[in-house]
């Protein structure tokens, strides 16, 4: 790794941290995990693996979940040359925090890096993990100007279109992942539980809580 900094020993990811039963990218079958959803030929999974690989990453740790297994079976034989892959099942609907609370004993006490496996991108991870290193703060995230996936009107006060952009950069920053992370992070973390239903998706999560143990907030009828 460049510079003075010592190299991360985990990049933590490999199951899509905050999704697990969504369906997955356009073309793929609805029993792959998007992490298996081929780019090139090649699982999206490999390109993360890969980008960090390039940059003198060597051991990884899966948070696996929904379909973990299939995941598992492709990182045996397809990952990176020279990678060293560990699997952990972190269950399937566990939130990103979770997942890395239920990690926390195989990050260890230095730096270390978090992604997703369904987002490659461009990063210099040398330049990342020296500017994390230079603010001492306990977490560093990677944000970005997103291409908007609609195009953007105009408008006077009078309401009269005066413009349009077709699919313009965001002008917000947005979370782009790929944080750089120091061992403090995970005293904060909790495996706890947290329920939402804005979608059908929400209504699977919660009655799988409650068949599996009845957590906090969610109790069996007397």
């Amino acid at each position: 790794m460049p510079g003075t900094i010592a190299p991360p020993h985990a990049a933590t990811g490999g199951h899509p941290l905050r999704r697990s039963r969504d369906q997955p990218a356009g073309g793929a079958h609805p029993r792959d995990p998007k992490a298996l959803v081929e780019i090139g030929g090649r699982p999206i999974l490999w390109h993360v693996l890969e980008l960090y690989a390039s940059q003198d990453f060597e051991r990884f740790v899966l948070c696996t979940g929904y379909l973990g297994e299939q995941i598992e079976a492709f990182a045996a034989v397809g990952a990176p040359v020279g990678t060293r892959v560990e699997y952990v099942d972190t269950g399937p609907d566990t939130p990103t925090g979770g997942r890395l609370a239920r990690v926390a004993d195989r990050v260890g006490d230095g730096t270390f890096c978090l992604t997703s496996a369904d987002g490659p991108a461009d990063l210099h991870l040398g330049a990342l993990l020296r500017f994390h290193s230079s603010h001492r703060a306990p977490a560093t995230i990677t944000v970005v100007c997103p291409e908007l996936p609609f195009g953007v009107t105009e408008l006077d006060g009078g309401g009269r279109v005066v413009g349009s952009r077709e699919k313009p950069r965001s002008e917000q920053w947005v979370k782009g992942g790929f944080p750089g992370l120091e061992p403090a992070v995970l005293e904060r973390l909790s495996d706890g539980f947290w329920g939402w239903m804005d979608a059908y998706k929400g209504a699977v999560v919660l009655n799988d809580a409650w068949a599996g143990g009845s957590p906090p907030r969610l109790r069996r009828a007397r």
